[in-house]
């Protein structure tokens, strides 16, 4: 098992020294479903809800969320960001909304907590937009889904959201 790298030999928090590691192309993709009623999807596919375009808000909020992380997130490095994606899709069969969110750097340290970041703060923002509504909107499986980049090289997640199937190798 990995150690800790956010903690000192005392056991203190601390943020890891990424001086020293090489900048490289960083990429991570992260998901997430926001389940709800039947008719609450339905009125976002209608764009019928008195708050306006929920997912155009959603998308805006997430992206936003992926640039501020190190401020909501106490140990986690500035990134200057080359890009963030936020992409829904809506899915009656569960009923509710898929949310999956990708970021990219070149850096010294990855993007996971930013991809993972901007799906949950696209799912606050969808619940806050629809809660009115439907306050048993219920926020669920939000999973780094593949990430890309640096020392360890690419590891994606198994068909399982939130199985020990993980796989990983180089890349």
């Amino acid at each position: 098992m990995t150690t800790l790298t956010h903690l000192d030999a005392q056991g203190r928090a601390r943020m890891v020294n990424v001086g020293d590691k090489a900048i490289t192309a960083r990429r991570a993709v992260a998901a997430g479903q926001i389940v709800m009623q039947s008719q609450t999807l339905e009125q976002i596919r209608a764009n019928s809800l008195s708050k306006g375009d929920v997912l155009a808000v959603a998308r805006i909020a997430g992206i936003q969320a992926a640039k501020r992380c190190d401020e909501l997130i106490p140990l986690c490095h500035s990134l200057p960001l080359d890009a963030v994606s936020v992409d829904f899709e809506l899915d009656e069969a569960l009923p509710g909304v898929r949310i999956t969110a990708s970021a990219s750097v070149q850096s010294r340290t990855g993007v996971e907590m930013e991809a993972l970041t901007a799906v949950s703060v696209a799912a606050l923002t969808i619940y806050d937009m629809c809660k009115a509504v439907d306050k048993g909107m219920l926020i669920d499986q939000v999973c780094l889904v593949r990430k890309e980049g640096g020392r360890s090289g690419v590891w994606e997640r198994s068909q399982e959201p939130h199985g020990h199937q993980d796989t990983q190798g180089e890349g």
